[in-house]
Order: C-alpha cells, then sequence, then structure tokens
C-alpha cells in the first residue's frame, strides 16, 4: 500500500478547496455575482425574437429595405412610457415598430412590438430620421450622454436585426446605426 500517503494528500487539499469554496459563498451571502450579458436564466425570460417579428397577416418579403436604430433620450421607460412623454395618446401612436428596453421600464433587452409593426405601417418623418417609407426603426431605450445602451440592448438588437434582414433581404448597408453604437 504504497498509495496511502498520496491518497491522504489529495484528501487533504480537497477538504481544504472545499471549505475555502464555502467561505467564500457564505461570504457573498445574499448577493451573487451578477449576470453576464447572456445568463441562461434571465435570457429565457425575454420574448423570442422570432415572435416579436411576427405580425398577423402575411409578411412581404419587399415591404421593407431598409433598418434605422435609435435612442429614445431617455434613462428609462418602455412603449407605454415613451408615448407618455411623447405626449401620444395612446402608445399605438409611436412612431417606431420596435422598442427594446433597458431594464428600467420592462426587462432588460424585452422586445417591445408597437401597433404600426403589427399592421405592418410605416412610420411618420421625423426630426432625427433619416429613412423612407420602407424603413424599419427600432428605438433603443437609451440616453447617449447619460445613460448608454445595456449590453442586452446591443445583443437583442442585433440578433432583432439579423432576423429582420433575414426575412426581408435587407442588405447591411442599408441598416443604419447611432453615431456611437457599441
Amino acid at each position: 500500500m504504497s498509495y496511502q500517503p498520496r491518497v491522504a494528500k489529495v484528501l487533504a487539499v480537497l477538504l481544504v478547496s472545499m471549505t475555502t469554496g464555502a467561505v467564500v459563498l457564505m461570504a457573498l451571502g445574499s448577493n451573487p455575482p451578477s449576470a453576464g450579458p447572456f445568463c441562461l436564466a434571465s435570457y429565457y425570460g425575454l420574448n423570442d425574437i422570432k415572435e416579436s417579428v411576427h405580425a398577423p397577416g402575411r409578411l412581404s418579403t419587399d415591404r421593407w429595405d431598409a433598418i434605422e436604430v435609435y435612442y429614445s433620450g431617455t434613462k428609462a421607460g418602455n412603449l407605454q412610457q415613451l408615448a407618455s412623454l411623447s405626449g401620444l395618446a395612446s402608445p399605438d401612436d409611436i412612431n417606431c415598430h420596435f422598442v427594446v428596453c433597458n431594464g428600467f421600464g420592462a426587462s432588460n433587452g424585452q422586445i417591445e412590438t408597437t401597433h404600426k409593426w403589427m399592421r405592418q405601417w410605416s412610420t411618420v418623418p421625423a426630426g432625427t430620421w433619416y429613412g423612407t417609407q420602407k424603413t424599419i426603426r427600432i428605438c433603443v431605450v437609451a440616453d447617449a450622454l447619460a445613460a448608454a445602451p445595456t449590453d442586452y440592448q446591443v445583443k437583442r438588437t442585433e440578433a432583432l436585426i439579423v432576423r429582420l434582414a433575414r426575412t426581408f433581404d435587407i442588405q447591411p448597408h442599408a441598416i443604419h446605426y447611432p453615431l456611437d453604437w457599441q
């Protein structure tokens, strides 16, 4: 039995490492490490992008030819709150097709589909609008100066754009981001 000293050493190291791990976990208490940009638990809680892009009726593949991403200019909000802040009577009147939330008003990375998208209606030209009647507008709840988009928002917006570009055959040169997009 020449292996006894080795087995004793392995068991001692195992005991020390397990005790150290337990002490670290107890020190964290009820404050676990923050979830990364794609923690599965929080990711699966978000709506499916495929469902967000779906609209009742038939989607015409030649209906849309460009995508524009822009910031809401607010630190927080969801579809209802953005409509209210804009002085609109209803969220149905908001001038975009999708809203990507930042965790203050709706879940971080949550994609809200607007009435205009569900009806496949164009948005109305506005001061910061550079598209045409065939441009899909995505509002990211963020203020470029005070509240940058979160990692979830960036990843979910990019995934939404990939889905829209594939569905409507939108070329990369027809996708426009804010100047400081990550």
